[in-house]
């Protein structure tokens, strides 16, 4: 999942936000000075992303666009699906969007000290554009695909996926709605047990 789906699926923690949204910054074990709660947000992350990439509706998503993009085709349905979720956001919210957006960008500003140098060069991006509500758009989503080319020195040709969403948009929008409430479910599980039993 992309990074709106993470820092939902960890359930109004902070600590466990940060640590979910960092994830991808960090290596292997490279984790060991950061505060606990935040390890645990990675391990989450990881679980999350392990039970994303290994789903038979995420594979059928991704399996749409390997032709055009092969590997990256992952990642593409990761944006995707952060689309769809941030569109339909208050059928998993009471919290409006914009609020839950701006709580965390307030969140990352604060705690900015242990954040990798990866995530502190990527914020004024990310708070600048204001990428995670403009998920909920086609022009946002457009956006978030033209710069994920760019990071791949146009290897990727994501900036084209687009195209695909618009083509088979209710095929992916209905992949989305019947994957993520499983993946709620099974982050709901791995949270409790990382952070509530242990």
């Amino acid at each position: 999942m992309n990074f709106l789906a993470h820092i939902y699926l960890s359930f109004n923690d902070d600590e466990i936000s940060i640590g979910n949204f960092i994830a991808d910054s960090i290596r292997g074990n490279k984790y060991e000075h950061l505060p606990k709660k935040v390890q645990k947000g990675i391990f989450l992350h990881r679980e999350i992303d392990t039970f994303t990439d290994s789903h038979p509706i995420a594979r059928q998503s991704s399996k749409r666009l390997h032709k055009n993009y092969g590997h990256y085709s992952r990642v593409v349905v990761d944006i995707f699906y952060d689309h769809f979720l941030a569109k339909n956001w208050n059928n998993y919210s009471d919290i409006p969007l914009s609020l839950f957006v701006d709580n965390f960008y307030t969140l990352l500003e604060n705690n900015k000290e242990i954040l990798p140098e990866k995530t502190k060069r990527m914020m004024p991006y990310l708070i600048g554009n204001n990428w995670l509500l403009n998920y909920a758009n086609l022009k946002g989503i457009g956006e978030v695909l033209n710069g994920m080319n760019r990071r791949t020195n146009n290897k990727s040709k994501m900036n084209f996926a687009i195209v695909d969403l618009e083509e088979h948009y209710s095929e992916f929008e209905e992949e989305f709605n019947s994957f993520f409430d499983k993946l709620i479910d099974f982050a709901k599980e791995k949270y409790i047990s990382l952070c509530v039993l242990s």
